[in-house]
């Protein structure tokens, strides 16, 4: 094995571009990878070998007829909650357990259209709910820097695979920090974009009004060629923007100086209780960043205090709703009954896992009649004040610096009996998503134990040029992104 499948996105089309390997090299590479580690790490459902080779072959033929395509012949990963047609999507739940997508969805179609080997699907929190991927009905995934530990959610087979050398990249999907924890956890880079930036067309909705697709990868220039080919107007996607798409790979240059740029530390999201090893690593970020040039001020977003509280009656109220059309009519697991309430019943009691009963019950809870002014649209108002606190601080600076996650990734079944502890995981990740904004995760130090500590860096609405300039530039004069776990 030549171990193509360390390498990035970046040095991989570089290297076929100039002939010294081809896309079917990589993708064996990939899949002797999986061979080898998957066992342990589980970061794979399903992988269609056949195919991904046969992709593989169609895109050294592309390169050799001359096609000069961005992601031409790139092994991704793609999270279980995607629609691929002719392939699985289950969301990692028994209710789905069997279903096949007959159609792509959009971010599928751009996948294809930029060349790239779509490899197989990956393991995730079912529908999308959790933060450590053991609500997956389907499956177990362990980190990779240490298997005893999660790997993060709910893309946690997204950032493992990727991590493990498994996957040059992954597709992700961000509700409430589903894309910028995992890659914490995981050690490598997450970028949530801005609400509307990607189309949702074809994702198995959560919380409509928060999910947002992205890339995870080894680097912050491997985030942006991926972003740079999901982004743009969908009208299959009502939420879709028409905005032009920046070319956010080739404005990475190699002057990672961050002179004139001005950085906000918020105070509030350095909670009581963070792990110290966590605070430490990221007040050394912020140093690192004031080396380069920028300036660092404290800045406040008061109202982040709610937005858990906020997160979790918004995505319950969202997803009780979007989880009614699995009812055993139309498509997935059917368990018969004497009426068709029965069936509804019988159905849901044995598809879905206790996690996402939990939430379409708080959710149904919240929407229910007497209640609605009381949690539902109180909630909304509150939501309102926490994208004019991070508008107002958008008018101090240019972006904010702050932790990803309050520890590193904690043992599995750690927390699985207490759910409210594992809801605040995502205090410091789900205020990007209420307000809409951008923000991606990328490493930026160990623990003593050697586990992953993940930067986020967050921007302002459609602001993925600067976050990922910051990010290239703290990257690219540090050596964090090039450690590998030895599984």
């Amino acid at each position: 094995m030549s171990e193509l499948n360390n390498l990035t996105i970046a040095e991989l089309s570089e290297k076929l571009a100039a002939g010294e390997c081809t896309s079917v090299d990589i993708v064996n590479d990939v899949l002797a990878s999986i061979d080898s580690n998957d066992g342990k790490v589980g970061a794979y459902l399903t992988i269609d070998r056949a195919s991904a080779l046969e992709q593989a072959q169609e895109a050294d033929e592309a390169r050799a007829a001359g096609k000069k395509l961005p992601m031409l012949g790139i092994p991704i990963a793609i999270k279980d909650l995607l629609n691929v047609k002719g392939q699985p999507c289950t969301c990692s739940s028994k209710i789905l357990e069997g279903y096949v997508a007959p159609y792509d969805a959009t971010v599928i179609s751009k996948l294809r259209e930029a060349g790239a080997v779509l490899l197989g699907r990956v393991n995730m929190d079912e529908f999308a709910m959790g933060s450590s991927t053991e609500n997956a009905a389907l499956g177990k995934t362990s980190n990779p820097w240490n298997l005893a530990h999660v790997p993060g959610g709910s893309s946690g087979g997204s950032a493992a695979c990727v991590a493990a050398d498994e996957a040059i990249a992954s597709l992700g999907s961000d509700t409430g920090g589903s894309i910028r924890q995992p890659a914490a956890f995981c050690g490598c880079v997450g970028v949530k974009p801005t609400y509307g930036r990607v189309s949702r067309y074809g994702l198995t909705a959560f919380a409509s009004s928060l999910d947002q697709i992205g890339p995870l990868s080894k680097t912050v220039k491997d985030s942006a060629l991926l972003l740079e080919v999901l982004c743009g107007h969908d009208k299959m996607d009502s939420t879709s923007i028409e905005m032009e798409v920046p070319s956010f790979g080739k404005n990475l240059t190699n002057d990672h100086s961050l002179a004139g740029m001005k950085l906000g530390l918020p105070k509030e999201y350095f909670v009581e209780g963070m792990d110290p090893e966590v605070e430490k690593a990221v007040h050394d970020a912020v140093e690192h960043c004031k080396s380069l040039g920028a300036e660092v001020v404290e800045v406040s977003l008061p109202h982040s205090k709610y937005a858990i509280a906020v997160y979790y009656i918004i995505a319950t109220a969202e997803a009780s709703a979007n989880l009614a059309r699995f009812d055993g009519i139309r498509y997935g697991l059917r368990v018969d009954g004497k009426d068709p309430l029965e069936l509804y019943g019988k159905t849901r009691a044995a598809g879905f896992g206790p996690e996402v009963k939990r939430r379409i019950i708080l959710g149904t809870y919240v929407l229910s009649s007497g209640y609605y002014d009381a949690y539902y649209k109180r909630a909304q108002k509150v939501r309102t004040l926490i994208r004019n606190d991070f508008a107002e601080v958008f008018k101090q600076c240019d972006a904010i610096l702050a932790p990803v996650t309050p520890t590193p990734a904690y043992k599995l079944g750690e927390k699985t009996d207490d759910p409210l502890k594992m809801y605040l995981d995502d205090i410091l990740t789900t205020p990007v998503n209420l307000a809409g904004n951008c923000a991606l995760s990328l490493p930026c130090g160990f623990s003593a134990s050697g586990l992953p500590i993940g930067l986020q860096i967050i921007g302002d609405s459609f602001a993925e040029e600067t976050i990922l300039k910051v990010g290239h530039a703290y990257e690219q004069t540090t050596e964090w992104h090039k450690l590998k776990p030895k599984i």
